[in-house]
């Protein structure tokens, strides 16, 4: 079949409901069903060879927060709206600041301009954005009561982010793929409980020694909505999922596998459509029992060894990371000698290049730039 019949059966697919998910059909006997079709059209497919697990002529590369503050032309668009809010809610400008970093900084992926909270909002749950602080939840869950005033999500309540997926898809004409993503339950539920950011999040934990059944109900409806959200999202277009639990490294062993990482497997055996990346920034003791999550690649924050995590992992799953962010600080000539050594120790297959955290706002943009740069100079098998 051609390249040009795959993209018109695909996209006779996606303007058809009942075929928006292959994976309700036997269409396409393989792991992720829809990949069969995007490794066909896209022009840069370089990370969906690397997590269907092919050799490729480079190492891939993107960029945790890579459309943001460190270009200006972001913050030109930024500066023309009310807020973050809605900047995120407006498809058009969403779709405008996700492909920036494509075109400028010349990354392998894009990833759709969102926001992990969109989804307690969506539950019911609203967040305030507040300049140079962070999200604000002027109510959050206290009781079971709390927990019955919300809603699980079905999807619909987040068509701006899918129109904005598709924009997206429409405007990159598949020289990129482009990455969904929403929280990890466990992540989303600090918030819902905590209100805010927080050193220690008391408030999230201390219910799970006092209340761990309306700690269960509560990420229960928390999963159940990502699922949607994460489905919605694949038949919008997106064709990497992400999950990001940010405040994995808060919880000890024990209480990481029961109150996070079993929500993050539900996810997973629901969304087996496209591949998904699994980010437990600090979830370092756990990394063996990650390898039997049913994802595709797993992220790593900069404090976790390569070398240890292979092995800890093993060879099937794919690594995404690792380099420090502040790295970026550094000169040109420290950059290029940290981008060798990660790739010397990750080795020149089943690896995406990444941060090991998003972009801090501050960081100099033609330093990005080289990073990049030298990931892709660097892994060129010659």
């Amino acid at each position: 079949m051609s390249k040009y019949r795959y993209k018109v059966l695909f996209l006779q697919l996606l303007n058809k409901p009942q075929y928006s998910v292959l994976s309700k059909t036997n269409a396409f006997p393989c792991k992720y069903n829809l990949q069969s079709l995007f490794l066909h059209m896209q022009k840069n497919n370089l990370i969906l060879r690397t997590l269907a697990g092919e050799q490729t002529e480079r190492t891939p590369v993107w960029l945790m927060r890579q459309a943001g503050r460190i270009l200006p032309e972001y913050r030109a668009v930024r500066n023309s709206v009310s807020g973050f809010k809605e900047l995120v809610e407006t498809p058009e400008l969403a779709a405008e600041v996700t492909i920036q970093p494509v075109d400028i900084l010349d990354v392998d992926a894009a990833i759709i301009f969102s926001d992990i909270l969109v989804v307690p909002e969506a539950m019911g749950l609203t967040y305030e954005m507040i300049e140079k602080k962070g999200p604000f939840f002027p109510k959050t869950i206290k009781s079971l009561q709390d927990i019955e005033g919300i809603n699980v999500i079905q999807g619909d309540e987040l068509d701006y982010v899918y129109q904005a997926i598709k924009l997206v898809r429409a405007e990159l004409n598949d020289r990129v793929p482009l990455i969904g993503f929403a929280g990890a339950p466990w992540t989303i539920y600090c918030y819902m409980t905590e209100g805010q950011g927080s050193k220690t999040f008391s408030i999230a934990r201390r219910m799970l020694y006092q209340q761990p059944e309306l700690a269960r109900t509560l990420l229960d409806k928390i999963t159940e909505s990502t699922i949607h959200y994460l489905r919605r999202q694949v038949e919008a277009g997106a064709q990497i999922l992400q999950i990001f639990d940010s405040w994995a490294g808060i919880l000890g062993p024990d209480q990481y596998r029961e109150f996070s990482m079993h929500y993050i497997s539900r996810i997973c055996e629901a969304i087996t459509e496209v591949p998904v990346i699994v980010f437990a920034k600090g979830a370092y003791f756990v990394r063996a029992e990650m390898a039997g999550l049913n994802c595709a690649a797993l992220g790593m924050d900069w404090n976790m060894d390569i070398s240890e995590t292979r092995q800890l992992v093993g060879n099937e799953k794919v690594l995404q990371g690792n380099m420090d962010p502040c790295m970026l600080y550094g000169e040109k000539v420290d950059i290029k000698a940290g981008v060798g050594n990660m790739l010397r120790q990750f080795g020149p297959d089943k690896h995406i290049a990444n941060l090991g955290h998003g972009l801090y706002p501050d960081t100099d943009a033609d330093k990005v730039k080289y990073f990049i740069e030298q990931v892709k100079e660097q892994s060129l098998k010659k």
